[in-house]
């Protein structure tokens, strides 16, 4: 026994006033909209230290360590004493307008 119920006068009707298969039906529902309205979770991508940057540009150490004092991924790295995080999506965004910049002075 399948039956069809309409979503917006099951909404209105109070919960006390419900059928079991009523609420379920609308419980199914709900839960069904949610899966279908998910959106995929984003990491945000951290590297740590200087090797970190190295790899987040694919360079040298020395080469990093040259990216680092440049200041120009400075706004993607936190610094806590010694210890260096970087935001490597900020860093390459950074990295990838101060190029741009350059190439539009010269």
């Amino acid at each position: 026994m399948t039956t069809q119920f309409d979503i917006k006068q099951l909404l209105q009707k109070p919960i006390a006033m419900m059928t079991g298969e009523e609420l379920t039906f609308l419980l199914n529902s709900s839960m069904e909209a949610k899966a279908n309205e998910q959106t995929p979770i984003v990491q945000k991508r951290t590297f740590y230290g200087i090797e970190g940057i190295a790899q987040v540009f694919g360079c040298s150490v020395p080469t990093a360590n040259r990216i680092k004092r440049s200041g120009i991924i400075d706004a993607a790295i936190t610094q806590i004493g010694r210890k260096i995080i970087v935001d490597a999506d900020m860093a390459l965004a950074l990295a990838k307008e101060a190029e741009a910049n350059k190439e539009k002075k010269e």
